[in-house]
Order: structure tokens, then C-alpha cells, then sequence
């Protein structure tokens, strides 16, 4: 009963600490002048972290085994995997706008569970003879654990979309040499730059024996002169965008593999429980889905050389999916993994 008492403090102690963080964030972005917002906002991620694992801890102790068996459970789970993505983002970008993006997300997933799931869906009861497997934890943990990392991936990215809107961005691996034209027009070069010169310098009037070649020569010309003319973003703007690129592409890259490791995990236990290795259960199917969307996002960037708005509008596609995969199966209430409604 103490431990029924804990879990109902503690579930509603994450959303508050949740809640402040979230308002430490964009109070923040909104004022960066004011000291230590961000530093506050990072310690509450960490303290929402901790009460949420202490929350999945107690729970696992009541019930006796690993407590990511319901709705309840997992929404506290991912959001688990969420805030600890978040501080390895936030470490390595050291910016407070991966706050901005991501504690509204974890701040929302708990409300959600903590205060819309009715009472008897956040009780924790036996397992059903299927999932009585060491596979429950090796399985559902590590998929778990994807949807969070590929979640804050993707949240990156729509940063980084929002951060460049306007704007056509070419980044090279390095993210050295970056041009960012206004109005989706395309990088200015030095080419470019040198073929306008050339033009002027050796017919400064723009006019040549041929009709067609005057005309041509005038087009080239202004088109240039118009890429010329577009703006650049701050070095310190540029900085950012491209930091947050490259944390979106690396936090993608790690959640990949989780998926991978996790959808084969599925198939086997799957064929012990089932006798089949593969369904096409709706979240089976959605599972798939994601995986393909995340794996064009990995070849465009490392196969194609993508950069830019491209890969991160394919991986805002990943986020939509990534939820479909999550929830959109339990809207059904059908299939071998549903949950079961929720309203």
C-alpha cells in the first residue's frame, strides 16, 4: 500500500517538476539575459528523470516484474527515455532551445497519464501467460528506448526547420562554408561570383554580337546579382543551426540501431510466443514504417550526402510515424500489442 501511496506522489511530482522545467525553458529562450534559467531547467529535466525512474523502480517492486506491461507503465517509460536523451543532447549541443522543444513533449506525455488514464489502467496486474518472458524487458525496453531517442531526434529537427525557415540551407559534413540564401533560392559560389566578374569586366555594358548572347548574359547577370543580394544568417544564428543539425543526425543515428536490435528481439520472441516470426500485426506493420522512414533519413544523409532541410523534413515525417507506431495501433484497440482504449 506505501508503495501504491509513493507512485501516486511521485507520478504527479514529475508533471509539476515537469510543468516548472518547461516554463524555465522558454522563459529562457524568451529572456536569455536572466541568469541561470538554463542551468535550473536542466536540473529539473535531471529531477524529473529521477522521480520518474524511482516512480518505474517502486513499481517494480509491487508488482514483480518490469513494469512497462501496460499503457501507464510505458508512458512513463518513454518518458524516461525522453529526459535522459534530453540531458545527453543538451550536454553535447549546450543549448537550451533541445529544452525548449523537449519538455513540452515530456511534460504533456505525463500529464497524460497521470491525470487523463482512468484509475483502473494505471493499476498494475498479472501478466498474461504471453508475456511471462525474459523477452518482455529485452523487447519492449529497447523499443521503448528507440521511440524516445528518435522522438528528441526528430524534435531537433524541428528546430532546426523553424530555426532556417525561409531559408535554403546547404551544409557540408563539416558544416564549414555554409551559404544560406533567403526565398528557397540556392547557395551563392564562388564560381559564381567569378563568372559575374568575368561577364563585367569583359563586356561592361552586357551587350555581345548575338541578340540571344546579350540577352542571356543580361539574365545570368541579374539572377546572380539577386543571389548576391540575399542576407546570411548571424555567425552566431549559423552556429546554432548547424550544431543543432548535427545533433539531430548523431541522436537518429543511435536511436536507429535501438530499433533495429529491438523489431528483431519482437520477431523471435514472437515465434516463441506465436509461432511466427512476423504477422503483420498493426504495430508490427507501423514498426516497419518507421524503420524505412528512419533508414532513407540515415542513406540521404550518409549514402546521398543530404544536409540540410531535406533530411530534417524526412525526419519530422519519422516524428508523425514514430507516434502513429506508438499510439495510432491503440486507437484501433485491436492487434496482438494494443493496450486497449484509453477513453
Amino acid at each position: 500500500m506505501n508503495l501504491v501511496l509513493l507512485q501516486n506522489g511521485l507520478d504527479n511530482i514529475s508533471f509539476a517538476i515537469l510543468l516548472i522545467t518547461l516554463l524555465l525553458y522558454w522563459v529562457g529562450a524568451a529572456f536569455p539575459n536572466i541568469p541561470y534559467l538554463s542551468v535550473l531547467g536542466t536540473a529539473g529535466m535531471a529531477i524529473a528523470n529521477l522521480c520518474i525512474a524511482a516512480l518505474l523502480g517502486a513499481r517494480w517492486i509491487e508488482a514483480g516484474y518490469f513494469p512497462i506491461s501496460n499503457l501507464y507503465e510505458s508512458l512513463f517509460f518513454l518518458t524516461w527515455g525522453i529526459t535522459t536523451i534530453h540531458l545527453i543532447a543538451e550536454q553535447m549541443s549546450r543549448s537550451r532551445l533541445v529544452g525548449v522543444v523537449t519538455s513540452p513533449v515530456a511534460m504533456g506525455i505525463v500529464a497524460f497519464a497521470a491525470l487523463k488514464l482512468p484509475p483502473q489502467m494505471r493499476v498494475a496486474e498479472p501478466l498474461v501467460p504471453a508475456l511471462k518472458s525474459n523477452w518482455l524487458m529485452m523487447h519492449v525496453s529497447v523499443m521503448m528506448l528507440s521511440y524516445a531517442t528518435l522522438m528528441v531526434g526528430s524534435l531537433l529537427a524541428i528546430t532546426f526547420l523553424i530555426l532556417t525557415r525561409g531559408q535554403e540551407v546547404e551544409l557540408s559534413g563539416s558544416s564549414l562554408g555554409t551559404r544560406i540564401s533567403r526565398n528557397h533560392q540556392k547557395p551563392v559560389t564562388d564560381f559564381i561570383n567569378y563568372s559575374q566578374e568575368t561577364v563585367a569586366e569583359s563586356n561592361p555594358k552586357g551587350f555581345t554580337t548575338n541578340g540571344n548572347s546579350t540577352t542571356a548574359v543580361l539574365e545570368f547577370v541579374k539572377t546572380t546579382d539577386n543571389l548576391q543580394s540575399a542576407t546570411p544568417l548571424s555567425p552566431q544564428r549559423l552556429t546554432l543551426v548547424e550544431t543543432i543539425d548535427n545533433i539531430s543526425y548523431r541522436i537518429i543515428g543511435l536511436g536507429f540501431p535501438l530499433l533495429t536490435i529491438g523489431i528483431i528481439a519482437g520477431a523471435v520472441w514472437a515465434n516463441e510466443a506465436w509461432g511466427s516470426y512476423w504477422s503483420w500485426d498493426p504495430k508490427e506493420t507501423w514498426a516497419l514504417i518507421t524503420w524505412l522512414v528512419f533508414a532513407a533519413y540515415l542513406h540521404a544523409r550518409i549514402t546521398r550526402g543530404w544536409q540540410g532541410r531535406k533530411p530534417a523534413i524526412l525526419a519530422t515525417t519519422g516524428f508523425v510515424v514514430v507516434w502513429v507506431c506508438y499510439l495510432g495501433v491503440n486507437l484501433l484497440g485491436k492487434g496482438l500489442h494494443s493496450y486497449g482504449w484509453f477513453f
